[in-house]
C-alpha cells in the first residue's frame, strides 16, 4: 500500500468523527491556502504583536510563518491567536550560536524565495510596485526597533506602504494585513501557481484531523489494525 493510498484512506477514516460543516470548511481553506508567500518576523518584543500577525497570515490563508529569535523570545498569546497557531505552521530560527536571521533567509533562498524586507527607508519601494509572478518573503520587524542591519542589507527589495499622515509606521499586523492584500491579490491574477499541490492538500488535510478529532491517535491505532 503506498502512503498516498494510505493517507486518502486516513482521511476517510478520521472524516467520520468530523462534522460536515468543519469538513466544508477545511475543504474551502485548503483551495485558498498558499506556499507561494511567506511572512517572516524578527525579534518582535511583544508577543501578543508576533501573535495578531500569526492570526493575519491564517486570514489570508498563508500555511508557513517564520519566527527569527536572535534577542527575543516569541510566545505565543492563545488569546490573539484565536486559534490560528493550530492552522499555520510555525518555522523558529532560535539556534544561539549563530546568526538566526542568516539561517531563515538561507533557507528561504533554498525554496526559492524572493526576500522583501520592509522598510520606510530611501531605497525601499511602494509595496503596491512589486511583481508578484514568483515565490515571496515577506520580512518583518518590531515598530521599536525595525529590522536588523543583516535583514535590510541581504533582503532583495526593500519595501513600504504609503503614509500621509504624522506616525511614521503602522501596526505590525497592520503592516502584514496591507501588504498581503497586495501581494495576494496580485499573485492570483497571474499564472503563477500560488496555490498547494494536490499532495500537499492531502497531507495538510491529515494534519488538521489529526488536531481537531478527538482521541485521533486511538482512532488511527484502530485504523491500523483494519488493515494489518
Amino acid at each position: 500500500m503506498t502512503d498516498i493510498s494510505y493517507h486518502e484512506k486516513l482521511i476517510k477514516y478520521l472524516e467520520r468523527y468530523v462534522s460536515a460543516n468543519k469538513q466544508e470548511k477545511i475543504r474551502a481553506a485548503l483551495e485558498e491556502r498558499t506556499r507561494a508567500v511567506t511572512v517572516v518576523v524578527e525579534d518582535i518584543f511583544k508577543p501578543h504583536n508576533a501573535s495578531a500577525v500569526l492570526r493575519t497570515c491564517d486570514c489570508f490563508g498563508l500555511q508557513d510563518v517564520h519566527v527569527i529569535e536572535n534577542r527575543y523570545s516569541y510566545n505565543i498569546n492563545p488569546y490573539v491567536t484565536r486559534g490560528a497557531s493550530k492552522w499555520v505552521d510555525i518555522y523558529r530560527y532560535n539556534d544561539e550560536h549563530r546568526n538566526n536571521t542568516e539561517a531563515c533567509y538561507q533557507a528561504l533562498k533554498e525554496k526559492g524565495y524572493k526576500i522583501y524586507a520592509t522598510s520606510p527607508g530611501k531605497h525601499s519601494q511602494n509595496i503596491g510596485n512589486i511583481e508578484s509572478n514568483n515565490k515571496i518573503a515577506l520580512i518583518l520587524g518590531s515598530e521599536h526597533d525595525g529590522l536588523s542591519d543583516y535583514a535590510l542589507q541581504y533582503a532583495d527589495e526593500q519595501v513600504h506602504i504609503p503614509m500621509v499622515g504624522f506616525t511614521e509606521s503602522y501596526n505590525i499586523s497592520v503592516t502584514a494585513a496591507i501588504c498581503l492584500y497586495e501581494i495576494l491579490g496580485k499573485m492570483k491574477q497571474t499564472d503563477f501557481p500560488w496555490q498547494l499541490s494536490i499532495a500537499e492538500k492531502r497531507t495538510l488535510q491529515l494534519e488538521w484531523y489529526r488536531k481537531i478529532v478527538k482521541n485521533a491517535a486511538i482512532h488511527e491505532r484502530a485504523f491500523n489494525k483494519t488493515i494489518a
